[in-house]
């Protein structure tokens, strides 16, 4: 095998790569400068929050229940965001047994294709790093989807409080029956709010767990609104009525948007893909029509250079076709 052949399969790798990360990406947006607002509103509620917060006190909790070796491998860089990311999928799973299952899978398929299938080690590394890559992106891509559906049920869930706290019930109340009237995902983070509420929590440190188990902007938007109202005081009934109406409107305009930009996001597929295609074809039916380009140094700076542009161009689409609302 050549090197352009190498080049290619690099090529095709980081091609794919780049557009698979469009599946890991919720519907409401998940870009960094909302994440960054997110995340700073989080650190701004936390610091005006009395004693040990939700996180840290789950945190410590976790790390007591596990091994000596557990414990050393959870206190890599990185391994408290990848068991949020874990928890926020729904999994019941250790970071670093994830971790080490990714290692093992890596392990395992650089095994079978350099000892046994004999291939090349440019090919053998592509292989690897998918393979480890692999038990990471079925987790977000969880993750992406069980948060899409609590969006999807968060208008409804609001309805069903908004109802409750006009017959009179308590808020707590309304939490669990929330809890016992709706599907997963939201039965159970409802559930684990409201357990925390009935165990004493204060409603702040409770509305935070929610915050940080659902990190959404439409939760913040209620979690912060429960706290304004905790300490100011105001119509609560009307407020969760208005913040459903503006989130089924956000949401019925990302749908929208999402199915106005399908064409968009087919057709960045399309033009990505289809160079590698003909590049495939012509490599099989006239194999010696590529020599002019792969034998010369003239046509290896071409190569380069677009393997360059196309890596530029799959950027640039995904950032066209990706709107935020």
């Amino acid at each position: 095998m050549t090197d352009v052949h190498f080049v290619f399969l690099g090529m095709v790798f980081v091609a794919v790569l780049l557009l698979s990360q469009g599946l890991v990406t919720p519907v409401f947006g998940e870009n960094k400068r909302i994440r960054k607002r997110m995340n700073s509103r989080l650190k701004d509620i936390e610091a005006t929050t009395e004693g040990p917060t939700a996180s840290s006190i789950l945190r410590k909790e976790y790390l007591t229940k596990l091994s000596p070796f557990g414990r050393w491998m959870e206190s890599f860089p990185g391994m408290e965001s990848l068991r949020n990311t874990i928890e926020q999928s729904g999994r019941n799973k250790k970071a670093y047994h994830v971790v080490l299952f990714c290692l093992a899978l890596a392990v395992v398929v650089g095994i079978i294709s350099w000892y046994i299938l004999k291939l090349h080690i440019f090919i053998v590394i592509p292989a690897v790093l998918v393979a480890a890559y692999l038990p990471l992106f079925k987790i977000k891509y969880d993750r992406v989807k069980r948060l899409e559906k609590f969006e999807e049920q968060f208008p409804e869930a609001l309805d069903v409080m908004v109802r409750a706290l006009k017959a009179g019930h308590p808020f707590s109340s309304t939490m669990q029956m929330v809890a016992e009237e709706m599907a997963e995902p939201i039965s159970t983070e409802f559930s684990l709010t409201f357990s925390d509420l009935n165990y004493g929590t204060d409603v702040r440190h409770a509305m935070l767990g929610l915050l940080e188990r659902v990190p959404s902007m439409n939760v913040m938007a209620f979690v912060t609104s429960i706290l304004v109202q905790k300490e100011t005081g105001g119509n609560l009934t009307e407020l969760l009525s208005k913040i459903s109406t503006v989130i089924r409107g956000r949401f019925k305009l990302n749908r929208k948007i999402k199915s106005l930009s399908a064409e968009g996001r087919m057709s960045s597929w399309v033009l990505t893909l289809i160079p590698f295609f003909l590049f495939i074809m012509i490599m099989i039916t006239t194999p010696d029509y590529l020599l002019v380009l792969t034998e010369s140094p003239e046509g290896m700076k071409l190569i380069a250079v677009s393997s360059g542009a196309m890596i530029i161009g799959i950027y640039w689409l995904r950032r066209i076709i990706r709107l935020e609302v």
